[in-house]
């Protein structure tokens, strides 16, 4: 039987060893969570808001083991993977509590003799593909509205992180699900995709690179016409306007540029900065990157973690590079390091006067780098940040809030910060242009995917 490994990135020991399924095995996992998924559809949503709720606290009473798992097979330090536990139950709390609302039946306007109104239907099992980097947050993204509109759910979670879909399942299980109602497999790419035709399958949703959002897309539309959900790449830019309050603007970026060792979708990428702060924000960033802590991720006082994948610190270092011998400056760090002599890790790296003919500015580097560059006017600002094949966030530092409303109308962006970045209120739709994907998730949007439309339009008097 074929099986894969998952290291350390630390310690480059073994930690996660699985086989892989078949396409026989995961048509079985489809057809279960499908035999589950019939009776659970008929069940209140009360019933459904308890067992996310139960799922919810098996997690906090696990939340020890689950941190360390995340530490442990991609590198998070350890606070940070308690804060995913966390965040977790953020989200996954407020699409149960808008749940009833979201969920319930559109009565339209009276029509005499008739009644008419619209149904959301569970569109069957939801196939869940999730990314190593926030292993819980990404996938907890589907799986919570799925549930709770009645759907079945499968899990197959990246390969960095195997640990997260089966305590997915662990927590349902426990919570009292249906058996096989939300279930988590381990498989290679091109055996997923047999799932992906499986009639029981009604949506998938999949966060990920840009290439494997083709593939994924392209593979589901060769057998069916379901819907797919796809959060894909990001080069999120920051701006810090004329009228910023600069000192909170440089802590904000710097922690939203590094923190999870900037493996973060929504991280802000490339800083533009206007001429009269630039100086002083450049010093002030790279004061404050000089203080992070490498080492061990269990270890309670490292604030930055090893990276994940072990492509990355090469790559990185290439980036890095073509910036310098185009003209940039590299203030800190650019080139790969370890931690007491162990670990892939990158030094937390400022790239000063860096400009849209580096890659570092362009192309997603995933990692703890972040471009800097100067700008003269708002309109230059939209103009670099817009020039992006990406666009899943953006945020702009200023003290006036219509400014922020101004700028924010014409960036190209799902999202549009003022004053923060990096963090997603489930309250609001996940979503972005371009090559960052389509789709939504979280929010009463998060249901829209998970759920099919069904017209009813009742004569009720002849």
């Amino acid at each position: 039987m074929e099986k894969f490994t998952c290291d350390n990135p630390y310690t480059g020991e073994v930690v996660v060893e699985r086989p892989l399924a078949s396409a026989a095995q995961l048509r079985e996992v489809v057809a279960r969570s499908a035999r589950a998924q019939r009776e659970w559809r008929r069940t209140s949503i009360d019933e459904r808001i308890a067992l996310v709720d139960r799922m919810v606290r098996w997690f906090e009473a696990n939340a020890d083991e689950v941190a360390r798992d995340i530490s442990t097979t991609m590198g998070k330090p350890l606070a940070e993977a308690m804060g995913e536990v966390n965040g977790l139950g953020i989200r996954a709390q407020h699409m149960a509590s808008i749940a009833a609302a979201a969920l319930a039946d559109e009565e339209l306007p009276p029509k005499e003799n008739f009644r008419r109104f619209i149904a959301q239907e569970p569109v069957g099992v939801v196939l869940v593909l999730a990314p190593w980097n926030y292993p819980l947050l990404t996938a907890v993204n589907g799986i919570a509205p799925a549930v709770l509109a009645g759907n079945g759910v499968v899990i197959k979670h990246a390969h960095r992180t195997p640990l997260c879909g089966e305590h997915f399942e662990r927590a349902f299980r426990a919570a009292g699900a249906p058996e096989g109602l939300v279930a988590n497999v381990h498989t290679d790419h091109a055996t997923a995709r047999s799932m992906y035709e499986l009639p029981d399958v009604g949506y998938v949703a999949f966060t990920g690179s840009v290439r494997g959002g083709h593939e994924v897309y392209s593979a589901v539309a060769e057998k069916r016409f379901i819907d797919v959900g796809l959060e894909l790449g990001g080069k999120d830019p920051g701006y810090v306007a004329e009228d910023a309050d600069v000192d909170h603007a440089i802590a904000n970026l710097v922690d939203g540029a590094f923190y999870n060792a900037g493996q973060s979708c929504c991280g802000i990428e490339r800083i533009y900065v206007h001429e009269r702060h630039y100086d002083r924000f450049v010093s002030g960033a790279v004061e404050l990157v000089q203080k992070f802590v490498l080492g061990d991720p269990l270890d309670q006082a490292t604030t930055l973690g090893p990276l994940a994948q072990p492509g990355a610190p090469s790559f990185l270092e290439k980036q890095v590079a073509e910036a310098k011998a185009k003209g940039a400056r590299v203030l800190c760090g650019g080139a790969a390091t370890k931690a007491n002599g162990r670990g892939r890790f990158f030094a937390p790296s400022v790239v000063a006067e860096a400009t849209h003919e580096m890659s570092l500015m362009v192309e997603e580097s995933f990692g703890p780098v972040v471009g800097i560059a100067k700008v003269a006017s708002d309109d230059e600002a939209v103009r670099v940040m817009n020039d992006s094949p990406y666009g899943l966030t953006c945020a702009v530092w200023t003290r006036d809030p219509e400014r922020a409303i101004s700028l924010g109308r014409r960036l190209e962006t799902g999202t549009v910060f003022m004053n923060r970045c990096d963090y997603l209120d489930p309250a609001l739709p996940w979503t972005g242009v371009k090559d960052t994907g389509k789709g939504e998730s979280l929010s009463s949007w998060g249901f829209h995917h998970v759920t099919r439309r069904k017209s009813f339009h009742l004569r009720v008097k002849t």
